[in-house]
């Protein structure tokens, strides 16, 4: 009977051991609470677990930082710490944007202003080789669009179809008011009305198929053809 009761407390003892390794093994790391506070815009537990040492330049499935979370959240108050902590503005996920670039072309303004502050790389390009700027215009995104403005973001660069931010913006049907101010908007900043597409095809030529003429008006009076 003593042996019994021995081996059923051994037993006991060792089975609460391994489920305690189970559920260490399953919890969260510091780095990984990170992320998801910042995901959710968690500031009082970002900035504690910042305190207390988590990383972050530590990646989730997606290849985000925490930062790149508080990006996609929308959450400038949870981005503003890691920033201030060393999270790297330029830091790509697994479909090659960062929190700058996302920021840019989402509308994210505020975390967009914070990015530029820490040194974002205004050359970097997304996934379709494009810039911040060429799809803040096609979003319509007017005050990221002025805010890389005042940088020296390339307004003629050409993404991987063969786009400008000005052709983007001019291209698709129904535009209005707002994208027709971003048009203005790039070419007073020195956009060419000229430069064509892989396939010949001005910003004008593309604004009047797609029906829209105050763009295409703007276009001429810029020495569009």
């Amino acid at each position: 009977m003593k042996n019994y009761l021995l081996f059923s407390a051994v037993l006991f003892a060792a089975l609460t051991l391994k489920a305690a390794d189970a559920a260490a093994s399953v919890a969260p790391s510091a780095d990984q609470q990170l992320i998801e506070a910042a995901r959710h815009g968690d500031v009082p537990a970002v900035k504690h677990l910042l305190a207390q040492g988590a990383s972050v330049q530590a990646r989730d499935d997606h290849g985000w930082t925490a930062l790149m979370a508080a990006t996609h959240g929308n959450h400038p108050d949870a981005a503003a710490p890691l920033i201030a902590a060393g999270s790297d503005v330029n830091a790509r996920d697994n479909i090659k944007d960062t929190p700058y670039l996302y920021a840019g072309a989402e509308g994210r303004l505020e975390i967009l202003r914070l990015t530029l502050k820490a040194g974002a790389d205004l050359k970097s390009t997304n996934r379709f080789g494009g810039t911040a700027l060429i799809p803040a215009a096609e979003k319509g995104h007017i005050e990221n669009v002025r805010e890389l403005l005042k940088t020296s973001v390339d307004v003629n660069h050409i993404n991987n179809l063969g786009w400008t931010a000005l052709m983007e913006a001019s291209m698709k049907k129904k535009r209005g008011p707002v994208h027709t101010e971003i048009v203005r908007l790039l070419l007073a900043a020195g956009a060419n009305p000229n430069l064509p597409d892989h396939h010949g095809v001005t910003p004008l030529a593309h604004a009047e198929r797609a029906g829209n003429l105050e763009i295409a008006a703007v276009l001429k009076a810029a020495g569009g053809k």
